[in-house]
């Protein structure tokens, strides 16, 4: 706990602009006309006192006012506030867009489903799962992209991740060694390095082929992770054999399926999670994807730092009691001085 004995501060200040149109409204109230009754001799029945007693009742209906518009602003002062720290990971999700995985070789239910699609509620499910964790992502097919940079706003992120195609990335190929290095480029922040280790991060890196694209092998790439220190969990992604991809006209209507050959390379994928002190993962199911991101459990976390306030003294109720007071009072004596006026 960290002492902080002089903060003071109103939650509803927009309150305290009553106080300010106070002045004027007395002023206009004193300048308004009213109707007159010639009473012959009535200068006789004026005695100085008189008026002087006519302005108090006014006054402290004023002045009560004034103390309940300071009691709705509700000032507060806060006597201590506390460090409350969260821990989460800092995680990169590289998912591959290339045209195989269109492919239909996953089941829901009884129909066909494609990769893409199967991966896709996983994907959901571990962001809504960790809502302290800085998640981003990028894509990658003949070339690799940044969907998405580390970021808290999970639903935006969910929202990104939901619209993916395999259209998303036009350039046709599977980059690989690319997409773990943008991943890795992502994140570089100095201020959480350690002896040039980088602290809590990691990489989920998802596809279903092998390497033909792009300027950085997989390999050295994974080099550069395990240089950093930094995990990267490989999901290979699709069945053994024949596969097929739906076809579409230029109108966009279906005219049948194509004929693909699944071409993981499943050796390069368990040497870039070896090198770097994570795991591979072959995703024959939805399953096998929840079963490779409940690894990231066992991953190291990394602390962020959140200033709360807490054990305030509210003043309220010593401003609101008076200014009630007070404001009864004038209206009650206004109004039996209105009375014996009348009489």
């Amino acid at each position: 706990m960290t002492p902080d004995l002089t903060q003071w501060r109103f939650l509803n200040p927009e309150w305290l602009w009553l106080l300010v149109a106070l002045p004027i409204v007395a002023w206009m109230r004193s300048r308004r006309g009213a109707p007159v009754l010639v009473v012959p001799f009535a200068a006789r029945w004026h005695h100085a006192s008189m008026i002087r007693a006519s302005r108090l009742p006014q006054t402290m209906a004023y002045l009560g006012v004034a103390l309940l518009a300071v009691a709705l602003a509700r000032p507060q002062r806060v006597l201590e506030k506390h460090q409350r720290r969260t821990e989460g990971y800092d995680i990169l999700l590289a998912v591959d867009l290339s045209l195989s995985m269109a492919t239909e070789d996953y089941q829901q239910g009884f129909a066909s489903i494609t990769r893409l699609e199967a991966v896709q509620p996983v994907i959901k499910a571990f962001i809504e799962e960790r809502p302290n964790d800085r998640i981003g992502m990028v894509i990658f097919s003949g070339r690799a992209y940044t969907l998405a940079p580390l970021t808290f706003d999970h639903e935006w992120l969910k929202r990104q991740a939901a619209r993916l195609t395999t259209s998303t990335v036009p350039e046709e190929g599977t980059a690989i060694g690319d997409g773990l290095a943008v991943a890795l480029t992502r994140l570089e922040q100095s201020a959480r390095q350690q002896n040039a280790q980088r602290l809590g991060a990691f990489i989920v890196l998802l596809t279903d082929g092998a390497n033909n694209r792009g300027t950085i092998a997989p390999l050295d790439a994974a080099q550069i992770a395990r240089s950093r220190g930094i995990p990267v969990y490989t999901i290979g992604a699709g069945r053994d054999g024949i596969g097929r991809i739906r076809r579409y006209d230029k109108e966009g209507n279906f005219i049948g399926y194509h004929r693909i050959r699944n071409e993981l390379d499943e050796e390069t994928l368990i040497k870039i999670s070896q090198m770097t002190g994570a795991q591979y993962f072959r995703a024959h199911d939805s399953g096998t994807i929840r079963a490779a991101f409940d690894a990231v459990d066992r991953a190291k976390k990394i602390k962020f730092e959140g200033t709360s306030y807490s054990l305030t003294r509210e003043y309220f109720v010593w401003l609101a009691a008076p200014g009630v007071i007070l404001w009864l009072i004038g209206a009650l004596a206004s109004g039996v001085r209105l009375r014996g006026a009348r009489t």
